[in-house]
């Protein structure tokens, strides 16, 4: 491949298989997080009987070891080579691994409670730090190396937050009423989990198959042959990069979201509502079909407006929702209404941040000379893990501090207090998170220039420089 034409070449346009393949992979992904955001501290308090302090500490303490595992894992991406390529390789090597890890956090010793907490612990990271970690973060820098044109990328990103809540949506719906027709048991949910792990890997095997790499840049190989020992440049490229900086804390507050919602909704519906089981799966699969149909029209909207006024006006749809559900957060139906709002506010941010951010590799390498997929996403991906990871462990606190009482039969009776904080958390949470989004908004203007960022870059590859 000529220099003069690597741009164009790199800017190709996606078949629909392949669209539909990469979101799959998200699919099966959100099958196994799903699980784990909605209904495993609710398993390990009211089935396996922990306290809720412990069980958020061990999470926020788990995000220590997600930290440093992203970091190894952006290196070795980077440094993988194969007949696959650099990212899609890891689809394959670390899928049953993935699938296996969550089987095994519902496969709780029946033993003293010390052994429980290490067993957890253990379980926990090797699905979170280390087959989490392999494998979501390659598949995410896949979506850098499909193509080059932002405009497919773009929709790249619209088909994987479309189908990708499809998985939660799976699994909210079904889980708990399977749970509960298995015999409501701890055995039960083992069982439950199987059945999510057996079709993510099914989605995995077509994700890695159906998306092959693409982008290929000349300039950045001979780069990697001449110069040696770029760690240091590398690691200051991506601290310094300010829109990186923007869009992990989006990434953060996206999934921040997610996990507010998804703890505290099983919760506010067993307490609150008194019915875990109907009106749990119809709350949350009217939020997250509500970001499905929004992202799936969010290309309509994306040819009139740019990436940060989409995900501003989401932001402020989705605070507008929270607001009016403190008028009366003990009704069902108001409930229902604004999990609809909420989902419709959350659509644009779904479908704009991984855009977000490959545009934001362009931008780094339009800015310091080096291309660091791998990198960045391996530095943004911890906003999987310390979104929900901050949301578990406060609102873990919390209810430990309202006085809940954890039981492993899940017939506990709760307190007023403890009642008054699941009502008062599921208010407040995501409003302090869809303000926190507005914000980044706010702060992000890499849309107004980024056109020309990708015509300097032409002429730069096109003279064999980064």
């Amino acid at each position: 491949m000529s220099k003069e034409n690597t741009i164009d070449q790199s800017m190709i346009k996606l078949p629909l298989v392949t669209k539909i393949a990469y979101g799959s992979g998200d699919v099966a992904c959100n099958l196994v997080f799903g699980v784990i955001t909605a209904l495993l501290t609710l398993f390990y308090t009211d089935y396996v009987g922990m306290s809720p302090i412990i069980i958020g500490n061990i999470m926020l303490i788990s995000r220590v070891f997600d930290g440093i595992s992203d970091v190894i894992m952006g290196y070795i991406v980077s440094h993988t080579k194969s007949k696959w390529g650099q990212s899609r390789p890891w689809i394959l090597w670390s899928s049953i691994p993935f699938c296996l890890s969550l089987v095994l956090l519902f496969t709780v010793p029946n033993s003293s409670q010390t052994v429980q907490m290490i067993y957890i612990f253990i379980t926990y990271n090797f699905c979170n730090t280390i087959c989490f970690t392999a494998l979501n973060l390659p598949y995410g820098s896949l979506s850098a190396m499909l193509t080059r044109d932002s405009k497919e990328r773009d929709m790249v990103s619209v088909f994987r937050m479309a189908m990708s809540p499809c998985g939660r949506i799976l699994v909210g719906l079904c889980t708990l009423p399977m749970v509960k027709m298995l015999g409501n048991t701890k055995e039960a949910f083992v069982i439950t989990a199987s059945v999510w792990a057996i079709i993510a890997l099914v989605l995995l095997m077509f994700c890695f198959i159906k998306c092959e790499e693409k982008v290929v840049i000349p300039a950045r190989e001979e780069k990697k042959e001449k110069v040696k020992g770029q760690g240091k440049k590398s690691f200051m490229a991506v601290v310094t990069n300010k829109y990186f900086w923007i869009v992990c804390f989006l990434w953060i507050f996206q999934n921040a979201s997610i996990g507010v919602v998804g703890i505290l909704l099983p919760y506010y519906s067993k307490y609150i509502l008194l019915n875990d089981t109907w009106m749990f799966s119809t709350m949350y699969f009217a939020e997250t079909i509500s970001i499905v149909l929004t992202v799936m029209i969010c290309p309509i909207f994306m040819k009139k407006f740019n990436k940060r006024t989409l995900l501003m006006g989401g932001a402020l749809i989705a605070i507008a929702g929270q607001v009016i559900f403190m008028i009366n957060p003990y009704s069902f139906p108001l409930a229902v209404a604004v999990a609809i709002i909420r989902g419709i506010g959350a659509g644009p941010l779904n479908a704009v941040v991984f855009g977000m951010l490959c545009d934001v590799v362009e931008y780094g390498q339009w800015k310091t000379g080096l291309r660091q997929e791998a990198y960045l996403f391996s530095a943004g991906s911890i906003g999987t893990k310390i979104g929900p990871g901050l949301v578990t462990a406060l609102v873990t606190s919390l209810l430990t501090a309202g006085g809940y009482i954890a039981s492993s039969t899940g017939g506990a009776v709760q307190p007023q207090e403890a009642l008054d904080t699941i009502v008062m958390l599921y208010q407040w949470g995501p409003l302090c998170v869809w303000v926190a989004v507005l914000i980044c908004g706010l702060l992000y203007g890499l849309d107004k220039i980024y056109p020309t960022i990708m015509k300097e870059l032409a002429e730069r590859e096109a003279r064999g420089e980064m």
